[in-house]
């Protein structure tokens, strides 16, 4: 499934906390990764389409000439990730040893992918920044992957920090962590955060002016309804 354009923008500009509380009201209370954070705060916001890789522990008699096929498989991840989608990595919440490294990352920026999120470590973070994509990851970690991960497969369903995630998903990411947003109910959830967040720049000027929160939020009450419609006339208004 295609993401649309208009989707995507309209993600970039909302935040995380906004779409987790959407998904809340639709039932689907465990999408916010835990213990995934952003390698800074300052990097870009992200966007993109799941692609995924699950590590399995590391087996000394199952690697190797054992199992020809199993060391490419984190190559294949980097050079099959399709462009604008995020790598998701099952590392099974394990940071002892790196999911991947700057020369990894810096293949999938090139390839035109969107980012990379997993719940395990990345190595060589320096590098990691000066290629500049959005990276999420439970914390740095220098070891290389083998010591304790062995790339199993793609493109299947996996866990990452906590929630289960499926080729296809979205996947959102702010300074805040990552959400997941299930494909086919994206387009309905981007359109109600847009409005939602609308309504929170309202509420932060009214609050910053002094207004209390009993009647403008969380409970929205008719003198807080009448103001905002106002507030977004003039607004209207005020633009060339």
């Amino acid at each position: 499934m295609a993401l649309l354009d208009s989707t995507r923008d309209t993600l970039l500009t909302v935040a995380t906390s906004t779409i987790t509380g959407a998904l809340h009201r639709r039932g689907l209370s465990n999408m916010f990764m835990q213990d995934v954070n952003p390698l800074r705060q300052t990097q870009a916001r992200m966007v993109g389409i799941a692609y995924t890789m699950r590590f399995i522990p590391f087996r000394q008699d199952k690697a190797g000439a054992n199992a020809p096929n199993r060391g490419q498989i984190q190559v294949q991840a980097m050079e099959e990730c399709p462009p604008g989608h995020v790598l998701v990595v099952d590392s099974r919440g394990d940071p002892r040893a790196a999911s991947a490294g700057d020369l990894y990352i810096g293949r999938l920026k090139a390839r035109g992918c969107a980012g990379i999120v997993t719940d395990g470590g990345l190595r060589d973070s320096e590098g990691i920044l000066k290629v500049g994509l959005p990276v999420y990851l439970r914390r740095p970690s220098s070891p290389p992957s083998p010591i304790v991960h062995q790339a199993f497969d793609l493109n299947l369903p996996i866990a990452c920090g906590g929630v289960a995630v499926y080729p296809g998903d979205i996947v959102v990411g702010d300074c805040d962590g990552v959400v997941i947003i299930p494909a086919d109910i994206v387009d309905a959830i981007a359109e109600e955060v847009s409005a939602t967040t609308l309504y929170d720049e309202f509420a932060e000027e009214e609050v910053a002016r002094g207004r209390p929160l009993p009647g403008l939020f969380p409970n929205v009450g008719e003198d807080a309804k009448r103001d905002f419609e106002a507030w977004k006339l003039k607004r209207t208004a005020g633009r060339p």
